[in-house]
């Protein structure tokens, strides 16, 4: 990050205020991709889905089989974990996160797609543990590997996976389906090139998905 912050590209001079003003500009980006979670209000959202789940669904079936195969990856010393799933529902993230967090598997880092969000629901999905695209790397994906943004989203991931903290991809973006988003992709090249670069000796990725009879 400071390397692309003090180069030719973006003006700086390499000073104290030069120094200041391109800190206060990555502390920028990173509070527009993370937020800090919240295990209250973690766990009074687990309770409300729970109150919905039974409001919508006349049953919600676990696969023990599957679920067992999660937990065996979890296991793997050493390794970080990517969870990679279909996108059916806006219920997924959330139903995904609470299932893998009452497993023992941590709060994991979700990404977010280009939907529109309002700042009350994207800040609240941040608590959660919600992960966003830089605003200006949403609106110029070709630039995604230029500039301030990129380097600091980049940097993010690498400290997401070194921490072994999960990350849960979302390999598409209803209503278009069987087709990889383009933020799926950025999410993708950049754990690629974390491993790439040698800041993870590998990844482990873990399919997951949620099937609906009729989907909300």
């Amino acid at each position: 990050v400071r390397g692309v912050a003090t180069g030719p590209s973006c003006g700086s001079r390499g000073d104290g205020e030069s120094h200041r003003r391109w800190k206060e500009k990555a502390l920028e980006i990173l509070a527009e991709i993370q937020a800090p979670l919240s295990l209250l209000l973690l766990r009074l959202c687990n309770w409300a889905l729970l109150k919905l789940l039974r409001c919508l669904f006349l049953s919600v079936q676990l696969h023990r089989g599957q679920l067992e195969t999660v937990l065996r990856a979890a296991r793997t010393s050493g390794v970080p974990l990517v969870f990679l799933s279909m996108h059916k529902s806006q219920l997924d993230g959330p139903l995904l996160s609470f299932l893998l967090f009452s497993q023992g598997l941590g709060v994991p880092r979700v990404t977010v797609g280009d939907q529109l969000c309002s700042p009350r629901l994207r800040a609240l999905l941040g608590r959660l543990g919600g992960i966003f695209l830089p605003s200006r790397m949403e609106q110029t994906p070709s630039d995604r590997a230029e500039g301030l943004p990129g380097a600091v989203l980049a940097t993010y991931v690498e400290e997401v996976l070194r921490s072994r903290q999960p990350l849960l991809i979302f390999l598409e973006e209803p209503p278009v389906a069987l087709r990889l988003s383009a933020p799926a992709r950025q999410w993708l090249a950049l754990v690629y090139r974390a491993v790439r670069h040698g800041v993870v000796p590998d990844v482990l990725l873990v399919p997951v998905g949620i099937a609906y009879d009729l989907v909300p």
